[in-house]
């Protein structure tokens, strides 16, 4: 049984930092790209960035480029999203995805074969 589970969600001021945890189990990850999206509940889910299991290639959405960075942690089959100088637009939950396709990163949620239940980050100004 496949499962992604996502933790370290929770509160910070603006200029804060989160890291957020994204466990996963059940996938043979060398045959996945694992991404962070973003979005409020019911509603279309923003990219955020993507790291591929194999090769530890990252993609970020300009919207946080030099502010998140997105790692692997191959002992622990974790990947993990740095937030820093956060913004209270970054306030939304935050969604772990894999895409079975190791050769392209394709930054759309209708693309995800698997799916965390998000963990919620609230950012104050």
């Amino acid at each position: 049984q496949v499962q992604l589970v996502e933790s370290g969600g929770g509160s910070v001021q603006a200029g804060g930092s989160l890291r957020l945890s994204c466990a996963a189990s059940g996938l043979t990850l060398r045959d996945y790209v694992l991404y962070w999206f973003r979005g409020a509940p019911g509603k279309e889910r923003e990219f955020v960035a993507a790291i591929s299991w194999s090769g530890g290639t990252t993609y970020f959405a300009d919207s946080v480029k030099g502010r998140f960075t997105i790692s692997r942690d191959k002992s622990a089959n974790t990947v993990r999203l740095q937030m820093n100088s956060m913004k209270p637009e970054d306030t939304a939950v935050y969604y772990c995805g894999a895409d079975y396709n190791v050769h392209t990163v394709t930054p759309d949620p209708n693309a995800m074969d698997y799916w965390g239940k998000g963990t919620l980050v609230t950012v104050s100004s």
